[in-house]
């Protein structure tokens, strides 16, 4: 349904232009949106026309039309002036509502379209048909953008992904929950996920500078056919909680970037416990660990197991670097300066946190 501010502004313009009074009325006679008072105090009167088979009327001064949507009355307009100006100028009038019925109808509906193939609510069959009636293309590259705003009151998370995604150019704006907003990103035949991921990091800092809002952005892979939507969709829910927990600090995440964090999601929590305790058994786990020793770990791998390297980064002497190291395979039973050792302890502290997520969850 459009919004009364939306008639409002229309009818307004018009009737600043024309010098035409200009009134919508609902079918039970109550004023919609109005320009002035046009004096028309006898409701029953437009309870008849509403309901009557004829599409105009003129009551003395004030022409009555019908406001139409699939050949029934949806408002009653009433346009007071020179009578054949006021019939001229209610006539424009009644075309623009009724483009802009037919406009916010046909967004519902893709709306309305979009929410329920991402939900794996439609027949194949129908998926094909609402959108050749809807006009959307059903062969093209399409990747699904999910932005996690959080429960918001407001709309403007909503209206500046509006504004930045346009249906012109093939983007549709969604939405299935209070807490996300869906972007049915269409590409062009040379885009790539580099592109999408610079899209993905582009809402992160408008939504922030913008909105701000703190979001978390997160893509699926790019799909050909519009009936691959939905899987689409379901993989950038995953890449969604998989970034948060194996890369939070990430506020935009890929579901081709996730790499073993995604086998690890996957893996039930009694299996993640055996593996836990299979590897450490007696020794201390690396979650217990302090904070200067997780960070020295964190920038050895970041650097590749190199000690020179992250010991200048860290800026500490290479033997200090070494006896922290060297501290940690006491206390692990893992040398970090080894591949293997460094692989195992990597996994490890993902699966930790990965189990630690699933208990905060609970």
């Amino acid at each position: 349904m459009i919004s009364t501010q939306t008639i409002k502004g229309s009818i307004s313009e018009l009737g600043a232009i024309t010098k035409v009074e200009l009134c919508v009325m609902d079918l039970g006679g109550e004023v919609v949106a109005s320009t002035s008072d046009l004096g028309f105090s006898d409701i029953s009167i437009i309870t008849s026309f509403a309901s009557s088979p004829v599409d105009s009327q003129v009551i003395g001064d004030i022409h009555l039309f019908k406001v139409m949507d699939d050949g029934d009355p949806l408002y009653i307009l009433l346009s007071k002036g020179d009578n054949e100006q006021a019939y001229m100028v209610g006539k424009i009038a009644v075309s623009q509502l009724q483009a802009l019925v037919l406009a916010y109808k046909e967004r519902f509906d893709r709306n309305n379209f979009f929410q329920n193939l991402l939900l794996d609510n439609m027949l194949m069959i129908d998926v094909y048909n609402r959108a050749r009636k809807l006009k959307i293309e059903v062969t093209a590259p399409r990747t699904i953008i999910l932005v996690e705003t959080g429960r918001t009151k407001d709309n403007s998370a909503r209206e500046l992904l509006s504004s930045m995604f346009s249906s012109t150019s093939g983007d549709y704006v969604t939405a299935v929950d209070e807490n996300s907003i869906i972007i049915v990103k269409s590409l062009g035949k040379n885009e790539s996920y580099d592109d999408i991921n610079r899209v993905a990091t582009t809402i992160v800092d408008m939504m922030n500078t913008e909105a701000l809002l703190n979001v978390r952005v997160a893509y699926g892979t790019i799909v050909e056919e519009i009936r691959d939507l939905s899987k689409s969709f379901k993989e950038a829910k995953m890449a969604l909680e998989v970034g948060r927990i194996f890369n939070a600090e990430c506020r935009a995440n890929g579901y081709n970037t996730l790499g073993i964090g995604r086998l690890i999601y996957q893996l039930p929590e009694s299996l993640c416990k055996m593996f836990i305790d299979e590897i450490f058994e007696d020794k201390e786990v690396p979650s217990n660990l302090d904070e200067e020793t997780l960070n020295t770990i964190s920038k050895f791998f970041d650097n590749n197991l190199n000690v020179s390297e992250t010991s200048r980064q860290l800026f500490v002497h290479r033997n200090t670097l070494v006896y922290r190291i060297e501290k940690l395979e006491k206390s692990c039973g893992l040398d970090v300066r080894k591949f293997d050792d460094a692989l195992t302890f990597k996994i490890a502290l993902m699966v930790l946190n990965y189990m630690k997520y699933l208990k905060e969850r609970e």
